[in-house]
């Protein structure tokens, strides 16, 4: 009986914890980390079809506020990246992180890094 009521406290501590994956994608800063300039910047879930505008892209090496808020947390992000054409960075999660840089590599291919 005593294991049933602590493994119930456990389960409430963890629902009511900070910081939950309840808490959704908020605003962040975006980061060029390519190599050339960002056009066409655009946002959609993860798993969907519906891609979005996410408003005007940083310069190469530059960073931008972005306004955004959502309650899902994966997102895929494309952008057509000057002499490179359209690249698509997917799975990137954008709960509780404060900027998000895009790399891309022409042996790597694209990647993001976090609060940078």
């Amino acid at each position: 009986m005593v294991a049933l009521m602590l493994k119930g406290a456990v389960l409430l501590l963890a629902l009511l914890a900070p910081g939950s994956a309840s808490a959704g994608a908020a605003n962040f800063t975006l980061v060029n980390g390519t190599a050339g300039a960002l056009a066409n910047l655009s946002i959609r879930r993860a798993g969907t079809q519906d891609w979005k505008p996410l408003g005007s892209a940083p310069a190469a090496g530059a960073r931008a506020p972005v306004s955004f808020k959502d309650p899902d947390c994966a997102f895929d992000i494309r952008a057509d990246v000057a002499g490179k054409g359209p690249v698509t960075w997917a799975g990137v999660n954008l709960c509780e992180v404060k900027s998000v840089k895009l790399n891309q590599d022409p042996s790597a291919g694209a990647w993001v890094d976090y609060d940078q």
